[in-house]
């Protein structure tokens, strides 16, 4: 899970500290819709059910804040609040109403539940790639605003570039972002999925899987070395390029030209690396 930032949204966004003179009102909660911009995409229903219980007798606590939309109300923090008060039968929740850009509610939305802990890794790589793709910021720019280092964006961002299958996964917690992470140090790619079975067969632990694919890379740097050897050149821009990119590039010469190809995996990761091309 993602570690808690260590400052209150407060931190970051002011305005959502309550004012002395706002008024907090009695919502609908049928009027109140999920934020759109919710990184979270599934919520723990036993977290539901004990924050429903501890609603039951204290009530709800503190105020939810919303938007205003077209119809009804989005919202912007306390969306696990309001399923708790629904859970509980409440036909309204104490709430406080902002006015909010759509830029604002996904960057509060995300930091949130960074907060709290409550994303996957591979929901919080969605959510960091969503962000730098609505607002058109660069890592470097997005460590900045949300108080994170660039290294642990890029790495968190470079799990998009596992297959579909690992993603899932490590989303459901049967494998860990330490997992992850050893598996795209993999070179032969189409081994992965080979390996992940291996790991789930056999209960392999992250140092376990690491010690696996330095044996795996070795053999197949033997393999490779049968080949013709490729220019010293082209090695050391594949290597600059692999780095930047997160993932395998091969760069090839012919006689008359050349050509570079990298590889993706998902859709997301396709996105992730054209990104990375256009900051450059």
């Amino acid at each position: 899970m993602a570690r808690g930032l260590g400052k209150g949204l407060g931190s970051f966004f002011p305005e959502l500290d309550q004012q002395e003179e706002e008024k907090v009102q009695e919502i609908a909660l049928k009027e109140c819709r999920p934020n759109p911009y919710q990184p979270r995409k599934t919520f723990q229903q036993e977290a539901i059910d004990e924050l429903r219980d501890s609603i039951l007798e204290y009530g709800v606590l503190q105020p939810v804040i919303l938007r205003k939309s077209i119809k009804g109300y989005e919202i912007v923090v306390g969306e696990r609040r309001c399923r708790a008060a629904k859970a509980a039968g409440l036909p309204t929740i104490p709430a406080v109403v902002r006015e909010l850009t759509d830029s604002r509610m996904m960057e509060i939305a995300l930091l949130e539940n960074l907060q709290r802990e409550d994303l996957s890794p591979i929901e919080e790589a969605h959510a960091y790639t969503s962000i730098m793709n609505e607002l058109d910021l660069t890592q470097e720019e997005l460590s900045k605003r949300l108080g994170k280092s660039r290294s642990h964006i890029a790495n968190i961002v470079r799990l998009l570039s596992l297959p579909e299958p690992v993603s899932k996964l490590i989303n459901e917690g049967s494998l860990t972002m330490g997992h992850g992470r050893a598996l795209l140090g993999l070179k032969d790619k189409e081994q992965i999925l080979p390996l992940v079975e291996k790991i789930k067969r056999d209960g392999l632990n992250v140092r376990q899987v690491e010690y696996l694919i330095v044996q795996m890379n070795e053999k197949s740097a033997k393999k490779k070395r049968k080949r013709p050897t490729k220019d010293v050149f082209l090695q050391e821009r594949e290597l600059k390029l692999q780095d930047r990119l997160g993932t395998g590039v091969n760069i090839q010469r012919g006689k008359r030209k050349g050509k570079i190809e990298i590889e993706f995996f998902t859709n997301d990761d396709l996105e992730r690396i054209l990104q990375l091309l256009d900051h450059e």
